[in-house]
């Protein structure tokens, strides 16, 4: 586990873009801090003790998470067409976490909590093989080679995640890039998970992303890798 003085990579890039509407501020000033799950940041937990998932949704449901949501279109669509699991979304940049919350409110909701922050942050707290389904949705490519290394598919990410997931629980990975293609069936395995498919059709459930129709209008393809952990 990291301590807090050890210097971290990131990988994901800035965390704030355009300035925020007035309605996207009151999401953040009103929503998020009741859907933030308690315990996370090294504020409130110096010591990284593991948190209780369950205390985050009142039950002992199936927990998922979601790494980068990005403007939160998946996170919602998944939250709606499975109601009774909870899913925790995890994105450092305020102005998606803002996008989310919005959402939220439309969508009516009640089985999200929102980190807006350092997804490592995250793991490192959950407890031991606690999460059932993870996603990685259209990460940042970090496509220089000398910055390959602050991609989320290496062992410095991968292997707290494979911590906190269940043996046999499901990693997805979307991406249209084909050089993290390529970094994700090499690393991804390494940190105990099995290759149950790559292919280039969506999952059934899945819902088109603004990152994924970019990718389409600019003549990218789309790949859809799937994981299971041993």
């Amino acid at each position: 586990m990291t301590r807090p003085d050890e210097p971290r990579r990131n990988f994901y890039g800035r965390i704030r873009g355009k300035t925020l509407r007035a309605s996207q501020k009151t999401y953040l000033n009103e929503d998020l801090g009741a859907l933030q799950p308690h315990g996370v940041t090294r504020e409130e937990n110096p010591d990284r003790h593991p948190i209780d998932p369950a205390a985050i949704f009142g039950d002992t449901r199936p927990v998922w998470l979601e790494v980068g949501f990005g403007g939160g279109e998946h996170l919602v669509h998944m939250a709606k067409s499975y109601p009774d699991v909870g899913i925790i979304g995890c994105e450092p940049f305020i102005n998606g976490v803002a996008m989310l919350l919005g959402k939220i409110r439309e969508a009516g909701v009640t089985n999200l909590s929102v980190h807006p922050g350092d997804a490592r942050d995250l793991m490192d707290v959950l407890p031991e093989a606690s999460v059932a389904k993870a996603f990685l949705n259209y990460p940042d490519p970090w496509p220089k080679k000398r910055h390959h290394r602050r991609r989320f598919v290496t062992q410095e990410h991968l292997q707290p995640l494979a911590r906190a997931m269940k043996s046999g629980a499901e990693f997805r990975v979307a991406t249209d890039i084909p050089d993290y293609v390529r970094q994700t069936l090499e690393e991804v395995p390494k940190a105990g998970f099995d290759l149950v498919s790559e292919i280039d059709r969506p999952w059934q459930d899945w819902l088109s992303t603004r990152y994924e129709q970019k990718a389409l209008r600019e003549g990218r393809l789309p790949h859809y890798v799937t994981f299971r952990r041993r």
